[in-house]
């Protein structure tokens, strides 16, 4: 079972294969269930001080959430938790409502496949539990499990859980779960438009609705089965005048792999085709969104191909970060003392840092992982700088403030804003200026795009970016690494072929960056970056490495400026053999 700060996750079907769809997960797997929802428990009395703390608790589409979920649920009554059971629900939905409780355990297993579950953790800041939190979690929890008389002890007290409380709690699970959602709405509603004022709240949306009674617009939504078939898109759009479509809008309804990502989208966009051949020319935008709907890559119609053309993720965060940072100039235009930042992980394209310096932003970069990304964030803020979007740019989860979670309705919305708003002082019309570039009124979302910074990079499903490392203390490997690398930088003919005159190694390890690094080890489990150059202070490339948090895999990658498709290719070729032959 891997324990990351992202979440627990593992192969909870019976059967131990991770394509299986059976509900079933044995003694073993609901043991562990009970023990987890135990310790969480004994945590959050801890943290909170409350001798009954009040714990939402829900599930993505995956099969063998049900019956994880019994088994947590059993456990906490034997605690005399106040358990508020919300059924399938998506995780931003969970987390936005968790924060008029005063915990969450959010049963699901992201993007990885069907057999695959687990647990996210969170108090009531809106976000799973930090690094270091989720530590002292994990530690107390395999220290339960060797202890055999409480596992004994725990199994007997779940067996014979009151029928009658079990019962309560299900029979409470439609009020739990209308709750949730109007929270999650009103959430929605502060977050796209960047205020709690309820007053300014409807002056922005009534310019979107304004905007969308006199052109059409819709969007199509391939749900897959996902936890947001349970959730509030549909009536979120319609109730602001945007015709929804949907397809495999059944909870449970997995007809294809989960994972986002380009060979998943192709769904989609054969509706949005579909659609359009249909006369339905209103369609703009089409998502899909993972199992538990915090993430969802987009599709878009492009009007001067005349076809739905997929997104890719990097391209997805590259928008959302134009349109959230205009739309915090256009909202603060006349604040002196405004200063905005954004925050990413270490591998984020560099395509970001040319557009934050176009709209006067600075870039922070965490480790992979989104609670390293929102912690980061929140430090940010205390320095005195506006964070409104954040993310793990590498895989186009984008997280607007105050949400502390990926949310495929902010990505959407982002986007929506970058086309509907503008007039003369629109947020397309700002980031013209800001490129000098004239600025006629008249545009498309491909419009958009063609003004992003080009960049090659590699994508993070692809095959070639995930490898298969027999060693197991990475502070080794990166340290034969380093050894290998600088050895390759004096003979190797690419060096030379791509013209770099130096090179930086930056590593992160939770929310600390450090550039110019000397010793690769240091970076032990964290990322390590190299920064390629041509002269003093031209970034042209990266490539970069860490093993993941929730799979047993190790991660590369390469970014490279401009449409550089053969040497991304050769980048990270050379990065792969290098760590071949490092892997000892």
């Amino acid at each position: 079972m891997i324990l990351s700060a992202s979440g627990w996750r593992k192969v909870f079907c019976n059967s131990g294969e991770e394509q299986d769809s059976s509900p079933e997960i044995g003694s073993a797997n609901s043991l562990i269930s009970q023990v987890a929802a135990d310790t969480f428990f004994d945590y959050l009395v801890d943290k909170t001080k409350q001798d009954f703390p009040v714990i939402a608790i829900g599930t993505d589409t995956r099969p063998t959430g049900k019956l994880i979920a019994n088994a947590m649920i059993r456990a906490l009554i034997n605690k005399n938790a106040i358990i508020q059971f919300l059924g399938i629900t998506a995780a931003p939905e969970i987390m936005a409502y968790s924060k008029k409780l005063d915990g969450f355990i959010y049963i699901s297993a992201s993007h990885n496949p069907i057999g695959h579950n687990g647990m996210k953790f969170g108090i009531n800041d809106g976000g799973v539990l930090t690094a270091s939190e989720n530590a002292i979690l994990t530690k107390e929890f395999l220290k339960k499990l060797n202890d055999e008389k409480y596992l004994e002890k725990l199994t007997e007290e779940c067996n014979n859980c009151p029928t009658s409380k079990l019962n309560s709690v299900y029979n409470n699970c439609e009020s739990s779960k209308y709750n949730a959602i109007k929270t999650y709405s009103d959430f929605m509603n502060e977050t796209i438009s960047d205020t709690s004022n309820i007053i300014e709240q409807n002056k922005f949306f009534s310019l979107i609705d304004d905007y969308s009674s006199q052109n059409k617009i819709g969007i199509v939504c391939d749900f897959n089965g996902s936890a947001r078939t349970a959730s509030i898109d549909k009536e979120f759009f319609t109730k602001h005048n945007i015709n929804f479509y949907s397809i495999n809008s059944k909870p449970g309804e997995i007809v294809h792999e989960i994972i986002p990502e380009a060979e998943n989208l192709v769904y989609v966009a054969k509706e949005m085709e579909r659609l359009h051949s249909e006369n339905h020319h209103d369609v703009v935008l089409g998502y899909m969104p993972d199992c538990d709907g915090d993430r969802g890559n987009i599709v878009y119609w492009d009007e001067k191909q005349n076809k739905s053309i997929i997104l890719k993720a990097k391209e997805v965060f590259s928008l959302s970060v134009l349109a959230e940072l205009t739309f915090s100039l256009w909202k603060n235009k006349n604040n002196e003392s405004f200063k905005q930042a954004v925050g990413v992980n270490c591998p984020t394209s560099m395509r970001i840092n040319e557009i934050a310096e176009k709209l006067g932003a600075k870039i922070f970069r965490a480790e992979v992982g989104e609670a390293n990304v929102v912690n980061l964030s929140r430090e940010i803020r205390n320095s005195g700088y506006t964070v409104r979007i954040l993310g793990e740019g590498s895989n186009g989860g984008t997280i607007t403030y105050p949400s502390s979670v990926r949310d495929p309705l902010n990505t959407l919305f982002a986007i929506l804003k970058l086309l509907i708003l503008r007039d003369n002082n629109g947020l397309f019309n700002i980031w013209c200026d800001k490129l000098n570039i004239k600025y006629n009124g008249s545009f498309t979302l491909s419009d958009v795009l063609l003004t992003i910074p080009c960049y090659t990079t590699t994508g993070v499903s692809e095959n070639r970016a995930i490898l298969k490392i027999k060693q197991t203390n990475h502070s080794i490997l990166k340290r034969n690494f380093q050894k290998n690398f600088e050895e390759a930088w004096k003979k190797n003919p690419i060096i030379k072929k791509y013209g770099f005159t130096a090179w930086e190694c930056v590593i992160t390890n939770g929310t600390k960056e450090t550039r110019n690094v000397k010793d690769f080890s240091l970076s032990e489990k964290g990322g390590l970056k190299i920064i390629f150059y041509k002269g003093d202070n031209n970034p042209v490339a990266f490539i970069w490495m860490r093993g993941s948090g929730t799979e047993p895999v190790f991660r590369v990658m390469c970014d490279v400026k401009g449409n550089e498709i053969e040497e991304e290719k050769e980048l990270l070729e050379f990065e792969t053999m290098l760590l071949q032959k490092s892997d000892i």
